[in-house]
């Protein structure tokens, strides 16, 4: 493939952090500009040594030199163009959010999916390496299972680059219908990590303020992800006399991701509040300091441009796609409406036709599962939830080694018995585990002769706690789970095997 042609349409101030990713670039270079100042749009050319310039993006997309385009432009005009794009077979990369309301999102969607071009929505934050390393550690187990994600943005008053009137204009019309600038427009960059690190959102609540009635801060927002116990915290503020130190706008943010055995820190994203390495990472034991991570935050936007790329090529898939890129505008606006109704708002509420009546039945359904009353079979003890799952219970236990983490539990030496009761179609079956020097043996057929404790369980209630469907506290304290010995031994079992 010979260097696919881009042309950037919008050529303000964020373009400034979009260009540097062609420069150099073996297969892509920054061919057009766009813009509808003559003066900005002819300096730009100069700038960028870019060969044309026009003043209409129209003009631009029936140029059949262009093979791409970066559309910068508020978000108003996003839909038009993403449009007229698709039907003149230009890939598109799209700087978010992606539109206003998810009825545009959708319009949008119909005419790429008619054309075969790449598109994506552009949110650096995902492409940021620190990021992309917190991303790795999470999908590599290092924290175990994530069970929280806070995170802090503070703005102030001076510090970064300026930021033209035309570019405040665009944003203070943008907040008049509802759309704040922090949560909305630069939220964007945070709803896409909350999604990014750790999965789709269930449901939302928020509270926006404002101290000067323009910027939407301080403000709070909560959320919990789908089919886990996992949720999150962002938390806004707004120091009106504070400077930031930053080289692009005045603000700064950092994240805290926790899991069952280790927090991920990431320490500053667009400013420089925090000296020193961009991530750290905690284990239980001590602190590691990653210093050797780019953190500055143009870096982000490299990474976005040569994911675009790519895309093109077909070497990889772009990120965020646009059904991807949708979804973070449902949370965002599902923010938005959170705070203007004072209520918990189901994300998929907001593509139901009765949006009301889909909530109403989310909070009986959850209360029911809340209350959890057993039915008559459950109550005279015939049956229970856990059979289920007692067929798997013996092969649970002969793969063990496949769960035990040798290094939570370096020093411990022990032989335990484990004894599951008959359940569904498992009779009694004795097992002998022995951890010794960080290794670990299980024997079916006996128990020890002299463990230093004895857990008898139902096979089904066992299976259930490896499977991660019941706690082993749960199942203590419900009685399905007898101990016998040294019971403060127990304790060391979850770190020992994840339960």
């Amino acid at each position: 493939m010979s260097k696919i042609n881009v042309g950037i349409i919008g050529c303000g101030r964020i373009a400034d952090l979009h260009q540097p990713g062609y420069v150099g670039h073996l297969d892509a270079r920054l061919y057009a500009v766009c813009d509808t100042r003559p003066d900005v749009v002819n300096r730009r050319k100069d700038q960028w040594h870019a060969t044309r310039a026009y003043t209409d993006y129209k003009q631009l997309l029936q140029d059949p030199e262009i093979d791409a385009v970066e559309i910068l432009t508020p978000h108003l005009q996003h839909e038009p163009m993403v449009i007229e794009a698709a039907r003149a077979g230009k890939h598109i990369a799209l700087q978010k959010p992606m539109s206003i309301d998810l009825a545009s999102a959708d319009r949008m969607l119909h005419a790429v999916q008619e054309s075969n071009i790449v598109f994506k929505v552009t949110d650096n934050y995902l492409t940021y390496p620190p990021l992309m390393l917190a991303r790795k550690m999470i999908d590599d187990g290092v924290i175990g299972t994530p069970s929280n994600v806070r995170i802090k943005l503070i703005s102030g008053s001076s510090g970064g680059w300026e930021v033209p009137p035309a570019a405040w204009e665009w944003r203070l019309a943008e907040k008049e219908a509802g759309r704040g600038m922090q949560t909305f427009d630069h939220g964007h960059h945070l709803w896409s990590v909350v999604w990014y690190l750790l999965g789709s959102i269930e449901r939302v609540v928020a509270w926006v303020d404002s101290l000067d009635g323009v910027l939407d801060s301080p403000a709070v927002i909560m959320w919990k992800y789908r089919d886990s116990v996992c949720y999150g915290m962002c938390e806004y503020a707004h120091a009106a006399e504070m400077h930031i130190p930053s080289n692009y706008y005045a603000n700064d943010e950092w994240f805290e991701i926790t899991g069952s055995r280790g927090i991920i820190v990431v320490h500053r994203c667009t400013g420089n509040i925090v000296d020193g390495p961009a991530v750290s990472l905690f284990d239980g034991n001590h602190w590691q300091h990653y210093t050797d991570v780019a953190s500055d935050w143009a870096e982000g936007f490299k990474g976005a441009t040569f994911n675009f790329v790519d895309a093109i090529k077909g070497a990889t898939a772009p990120l965020l796609s646009g059904e991807q890129g949708r979804e973070i505008l449902k949370f965002a606006l599902a923010i938005a409406k959170s705070a203007r109704v004072r209520r918990e708002i189901y994300l998929d509420e907001m593509d139901a036709s009765l949006p009301a009546l889909y909530t109403w039945g989310q909070i009986r359904k959850s209360k029911r599962q809340k209350t959890d009353l057993p039915g008559l079979l459950g109550r005279l003890q015939l049956g229970g939830k856990d059979e289920r799952y007692a067929h798997q219970a013996i092969n649970l236990t002969e793969n063990l080694a496949d769960r035990f983490q040798p290094e939570a539990v370096r020093d411990w030496h022990t032989q335990i018995g484990l004894q599951l009761l008959p359940q569904g179609c498992v009779p009694q079956t004795d097992f002998s585990v022995t951890i010794q020097a960080g290794r670990l043996t299980t024997i079916q057929g006996s128990l020890p002769p002299d463990p230093s404790m004895t857990l008898r369980i139902k096979a089904g209630t066992w299976a259930a706690v490896l499977l991660g469907k019941k706690r082993i506290e749960t199942a203590l304290l419900q009685g399905k789970l007898k101990l016998e010995g040294q019971a403060e031994q127990a304790l060391k079992l979850r770190r020992a095997f994840g339960i």
